[in-house]
């Protein structure tokens, strides 16, 4: 009924209807316990101790590996239609499945054309079939000129809207400022859906650069100084009065400095519907150990130093902030400028979907955070901010059975073939790091499992 890896045999015939998965820890809301998810047609049916799943039954035994919910990411960038080159919903599902996801929720931009009106949102639906090995959703797009598209696209079925406050790179998806951020918020508002905001302005970014201009553009300080802690806290000041005034949902996306934190609590203790996201790259990576010209480790914000990363980690221990999500933005490697090594021409983002479990396993262990923990800020926190809550990020009875099939004392050394999606580039490359994915599991069905994937793409969107 096994393999020597606990997973079950590919010659093993189980009922399509009624299976169980068994494991000495299944990551519960309730706790983490030895237990069986009886699955019936793709749903949670029950989480029971083994002894009690009903006779006739066959039970996946994964014995102590544990079970995880099946992770969530409400931060990656898809980029298809458009620029599939950089990325598509192939190849960036299949890096999700080998990374223990089971639900992707696509940023609106990067894609041609973005994600910011109706017509946009269905161009992107027809080139998704066929391609998913797991589950997906859009946010949408709140740009410089598009207030009056805000609604549509809500009734259409995005899962909320993202905007930047600062160029973002892209020339299609403008930035907004003040006024028309104020222009579009009380359609967000009438949508009860969340605003997800890259939290930079660009008045401190700008007069931050305008210090460096003979300054060495392959040292990563230079960068580090071009995007200082006070473009991310003036933003969020912003942001936060705002909110206030409008009582729309705001949520913060890859939140890099520590300093917001107090800014942040204080909020939540106002009653101020705001959440926070962090990413992996802001809690495993550290300013001073980045080299001169390794512009596979930009992104914006920045990673900044050790200190910083450290008031994340608490950040994330005090509940301030509430979920992990990867930003996974990836690029074809000519875009980085390895060869030039410039941190100002080279493009900004990290790919890690198929690493992120165990890059921040790696570090949570070290904190003695546990899989609880884990399950929370990257499977129930991200379905919940998407809202997904009911159907995605638990294992619980009438949720999805998705799940991860999760060995956190195993290491692995990270190689290109560990990587899948389109571009295998990665600062991680080389790392030694903690937690193996040894299956993931959508809907009950196994999307990949000991290094290979399920022939037949079934996620679909949601």
């Amino acid at each position: 009924m096994e393999s020597d890896h606990g997973q079950p045999d590919a010659t093993m015939t189980v009922s399509p209807q009624r299976r169980a998965f068994q494991s000495d820890r299944v990551v519960t809301p309730q706790g983490v316990w030895r237990a069986a998810i009886l699955v019936e047609s793709e749903r949670i049916e029950a989480v029971l101790p083994p002894e009690e799943v009903p006779a006739g039954v066959e039970i996946c035994n994964f014995g102590a590996a544990a079970l995880l919910p099946g992770l969530v990411d409400s931060h990656v960038h898809i980029n298809e239609p458009g620029r599939t080159e950089w990325e598509g919903f192939a190849t960036a599902t299949r890096a999700a499945a080998a990374g223990g996801y089971t639900m992707l929720v696509d940023m609106p931009l990067n894609c041609l054309p973005e994600t910011a009106n109706v017509a946009a949102l269905e161009a992107k639906r027809e080139a998704a079939p066929g391609k998913c090995l797991v589950d997906w959703a859009a946010w949408g797009g709140v740009v410089s000129n598009n207030q009056l598209d805000i609604e549509a696209i809500a009734a259409a079925g995005v899962r909320g809207f993202k905007c930047f406050l600062v160029h973002p790179g892209i020339e299609g998806f403008t930035m907004v400022t003040e006024p028309e951020l104020r222009a579009a918020l009380p359609h967000v508002a009438r949508t009860g859906l969340p605003l997800l905001v890259h939290a930079e302005l660009p008045g401190p970014v700008d007069a931050a650069t305008a210090q460096l201009a003979g300054a060495d553009w392959r040292s990563y300080s230079t960068y580090l100084e071009s995007r200082p802690d006070e473009a991310e806290l003036a933003a969020i000041r912003l942001l936060l009065g705002l909110c206030r005034e409008y009582r729309f949902r705001l949520h913060i996306v890859h939140l890099a400095t520590c300093e917001a934190l107090p800014l942040l609590t204080a909020a939540r203790a106002e009653g101020l519907p705001v959440s926070v996201e962090t990413c992996p790259h802001y809690l495993h990576l550290s300013a001073e150990d980045i080299a001169d010209g390794a512009t596979l480790f930009k992104c914006a914000p920045p990673i900044r130093g050790r200190e910083n990363r450290e008031g994340l980690w608490q950040g994330l221990k005090d509940g301030v902030i509430d979920l992990v999500a990867t930003d996974h933005s990836p690029c074809p490697p000519a875009m980085k400028k390895l060869d030039e090594g410039s941190f100002r021409s080279a493009w900004g983002g990290i790919a890690s979907l198929s690493v992120a479990l165990p890059v921040v396993w790696t570090e949570a262990a070290r904190r003695a955070c546990t899989l609880e923990d884990i399950a929370r800020w990257m499977a129930e926190g991200p379905a919940r901010l998407a809202g997904l809550g009911d159907r995605k990020g638990r294992i619980a009875a009438g949720w999805d059975a998705d799940f991860v099939v999760f060995d956190p004392e195993a290491e692995f050394r990270v190689m290109e073939d560990r990587l899948h999606y389109r571009h295998a580039v990665s600062p991680y490359l080389g790392e030694t790091l903690r937690g193996v994915v040894r299956g993931t599991y959508l809907r009950g069905n196994a999307v990949f499992s000991e290094g290979e994937f399920a022939g037949e793409a079934v996620g679909i969107e949601f």
